[in-house]
């Protein structure tokens, strides 16, 4: 399997900085070998390493393409999460599938901030080996977070005490945002607020599942609701 490494320019890729470090010293990658380099925007290239020293490899495309957007978008307004949670927390969003990330300082946040979440989604990218990365947004109060959830058509608050299941209330749409609340939970305020711009509460089964975990099962449970949308539309 060729190693990941996401550049700036797809045209006339190149590693350095640290991708450089990492292919020379870590990988100890050769002339020759090949590897596969992206922009994070969908553009990808196979690329043989022509020269390699550990400040810079430069490369020469074998193979280049570009991978068509995902057909739906599917958003998460995460509370920030302890800071020992965030890596893991923002690693599952991404291999999930995840298109934009919002960090939310919710009530019952315990964590205070989302600088490294930019690096933990493009690490975690090339190790789901995603051409999209994440896109992570800038951190949201509650009063922004329900100015949000106005621009999408479907909002899934997760509810551990939400009367139905989120593959009871999940319907194909467009742009879905997924709330995901603090290990604390959701405050009673927050949650009315959330449902009074249309927000359904949701819960996603039993057992309850750590802020960490929720956010990838409820991305699989509308993905797999879209999939099944789409097989029965084609019979």
């Amino acid at each position: 399997m060729l190693q990941l490494f996401f550049v700036e320019d797809i045209q006339s890729p190149k590693l350095t900085g640290d991708n450089a470090h990492h292919a020379e010293r870590v990988l100890r990658m050769k002339s020759g070998e090949e590897l596969l380099v992206s922009d994070g925007e969908g553009s990808f290239a196979r690329c043989r390493v022509a020269s390699i020293s550990k400040k810079e490899v430069t490369l020469s495309i074998v193979e280049s393409g570009k991978e068509s957007e995902p057909e739906i978008e599917i958003s998460v307004l995460q509370a920030l999460p302890k800071s020992d949670r965030a890596r893991e927390t923002i690693e599952l969003l991404t291999a999930a599938g995840v298109t934009n990330i919002y960090p939310w300082q919710a009530a019952r946040s315990i964590g205070k901030e989302s600088d490294k979440w930019r690096s933990f989604s493009i690490e975690a990218s090339k190790q789901s080996r995603r051409f999209f990365i994440p896109k992570v947004k800038e951190k949201l109060n509650t009063d922004a977070a329900i100015e949000l959830c106005k621009e999408f058509d479907q909002v899934l608050i997760c509810h551990e005490s939400a009367a139905q299941k989120l593959t009871e209330v999940v319907k194909s749409a467009k742009r879905t945002l997924i709330i995901i609340g603090p290990e604390g939970g959701i405050s009673d305020n927050e949650l009315t607020e959330f449902e009074a711009v249309g927000g359904k509460s949701v819960k996603l089964g039993r057992p309850i599942l750590r802020s960490a975990h929720a956010g990838i099962a409820a991305i699989s449970a509308v993905s797999a609701d879209r999939k099944s949308t789409r097989l029965n539309s084609s019979h």
